[in-house]
């Protein structure tokens, strides 16, 4: 019985070397970690508490453009950019608020919403969408120049056929018909074949023709 307590008192003295050794950074460690899980989750709430009221402005401004109320919708989409502008909502309330001013005459109001999209989505399809749909805005500004220089930045590859098509128009806007011609050209060899966008790209290589 002895050597058994004696083993024992060795266990604890050698137990309580240890824990006055690494008791206090141990408890700080688990501290630490436990409030790195409450602020992850805290984090967490937040985020979702914040994507939750993004959603209901974003389902406002829908309801609002549906029933014929356009002014209601684009001030939707003005609170949601303002209050949650890094919520997945806001580029998509943006790309509504610009085809609604785009239909309401109002091409500035539809060029920052366009710009806004552009410069801060985090999705680089949107980014393409909201460039193409831009320099659409600056042909019918005739800020032709201003136009070609947004659709030099490369788009993915599904929207490269557009990207070129749209270019070619500007040039033709612009009486550059050799230039037209060649993004016409661009834009028939990246759009599929068997695709009906095809025949309205060549009818436009078509009329060119016509106007040698």
């Amino acid at each position: 019985m002895a050597f058994y307590d004696l083993e024992e008192q060795e266990q604890l003295s050698t137990l309580q070397a240890w824990w006055k050794l690494w008791g206090v950074p141990l408890l700080l460690g688990i501290a630490l970690l436990l409030g790195a899980i409450a602020a992850y989750q805290g984090w967490t709430w937040h985020k979702r508490n914040q994507a939750a009221k993004a959603s209901d402005l974003y389902a406002a401004m829908q309801k609002a453009e549906h029933e014929g109320d356009p002014k209601q919708a684009r001030e939707a989409a003005a609170a949601l950019v303002e209050r949650f502008p890094s919520v997945g909502y806001a580029p998509l309330a943006q790309l509504l608020s610009a085809r609604l001013s785009f239909d309401a005459g109002d091409l500035a109001g539809a060029t920052n919403s366009l710009q806004w999209v552009a410069e801060h989505a985090r999705d680089e399809d949107m980014r393409a969408i909201a460039r193409y749909r831009l320099a659409s805005v600056l042909l019918d500004e005739k800020k032709y120049d201003e136009a070609l220089k947004l659709l030099d930045a490369k788009p993915e590859h599904a929207m490269a056929n557009l990207f070129a098509d749209l270019r070619g128009d500007i040039y033709f806007a612009k009486g550059a018909e050799a230039e037209a011609r060649a993004a016409y050209q661009s834009a028939l060899e990246k759009t599929e074949l068997g695709s009906p966008y095809r025949n309205l790209i060549q009818i436009k290589i078509d009329a060119l023709g016509q106007t040698k």
